[in-house]
């Protein structure tokens, strides 16, 4: 049996640690978790420790080891009224019973999606010196590497950096892209922008609604772009590639390459997403399922640590402007079914965003 997190630290000088010291070194070094395995590390350090990683509620039971997150054929969906139809049906069944699909057939060729892994491999593999001058915690950088946005305030640090762009309302200027994936960052997003779009018209019409309602309420005017590096982990069972959690925003749409890890929790049982060469992940967020009166759901997910990688994925968030006020969407009550949450902005989500703990979904913060 392998050694759990809580073993490992009654095993070691607990007593000794400064946890505060190891953060501070690990992120005044810039180079995130790639760094330490360049430098040849073979022990996770403790500050990754977390007590999620041996979790029973882990365990892919037998019974559930042959469910899938649906699989949606986009073919056709702008020509043929009736197979438009039958994909809005089944767009509505996976919102509201998994919260999350992929699809297939969605309109960005195989070789955009591959080159943006690539891109993204090539950033985070590059010199540790190039790396560094992009490395910040300010806010305010529309494109940033990091390491653990929540660093300093999470009980424990997940096995995984981040290279991030706030694309809009307001992209960065040309320059400041990482010229390793300046070309297909901007190639991608602007594929992917164009699918959010097709997919905001899926779900107006899967709640019942006029096909361009969510798109004119802007449920897409913040877009950002979160790639992903997994560095493969010398001791996987100790750590997470990313703790548990739902996502703050209207959708997701992902792609991930061919390693996996990614799980969803359905019906109190986590789930894997395997990889599909080709295809996009699209998940609802927390502000979807508040603006949907929980008609759409917003679950949990979570990346397993793995000793093969690095692993790869690239999240385009969409959200609302940050000062948006929005609430449930008035044609979807009715004194069957009356609001479940009261009217806020993003910023008001946000500030709840990161003190709801691991597990638990800020949107508790604003039912009425």
């Amino acid at each position: 049996m392998a050694a759990t997190s809580t073993d490992k630290l009654e095993a070691g000088t607990v007593s000794s640690y400064d946890r505060k010291s190891e953060i501070k070194a690990f992120d005044d070094s810039k180079t995130g978790v790639q760094g330490l395995v360049e430098n040849g590390v073979t022990k996770v350090p403790l500050m990754f420790y977390s007590e999620n990683s041996n979790l029973n509620d882990g365990v892919t039971g037998a019974s559930y080891s042959k469910i899938s997150i649906p699989i949606i054929d986009l073919t056709g969906i702008h020509d043929d009224p009736i197979l438009r139809d039958h994909v809005v049906g089944k767009v509505r069944y996976a919102c509201e019973k998994w919260g999350f699909f992929q699809v297939i057939n969605h309109g960005i060729p195989t070789h955009v999606l591959d080159e943006m892994i690539k891109g993204t491999c090539r950033f985070h593999q590059q010199d540790a010196k190039v790396r560094k001058e992009y490395y910040t915690r300010e806010v305010s950088r529309k494109v940033a590497y990091l390491s653990n946005y929540t660093l300093f305030e999470d009980p424990s640090a997940d096995w995984r950096d981040t290279l991030a762009f706030s694309l809009a309302p307001h992209p960065p200027e040309a320059e400041e892209f990482p010229a390793v994936c300046r070309d297909i960052v901007n190639e991608y997003s602007k594929k992917i922008m164009a699918l959010a779009y097709a997919l905001f018209e899926l779900l107006s019409e899967a709640l019942g609604l006029n096909r361009f309602y969510l798109k004119e309420m802007d449920c897409a005017e913040g877009q950002l772009l979160l790639c992903h590096y997994y560095p493969a982990c010398p001791e996987p069972e100790l750590t997470m590639g990313n703790t548990k959690h739902s996502d703050g925003n209207t959708i997701t749409i992902l792609l991930q390459d061919q390693i996996g890890g990614l799980q969803v929790l359905h019906d109190s049982q986590w789930i894997d997403v395997p990889p599909m060469h080709g295809a996009l992940v699209v998940n609802i967020g927390d502000i979807m399922q508040l603006m949907t009166n929980d008609k759409f759901i917003s679950v949990q997910h979570r990346v397993l640590a793995k000793d093969q990688g690095p692993r790869i994925s690239v999240a385009s968030f969409f959200r609302t402007g940050i000062s948006r006020v929005f609430g449930p969407i008035k044609e979807l009550l009715s004194e069957e079914h009356p609001p479940v949450y009261r009217d806020i902005s993003l910023k008001d989500y946000m500030a709840h965003r990161y003190t709801s703990g691991s597990g638990t979904s800020a949107l508790l913060h604003f039912k009425l």
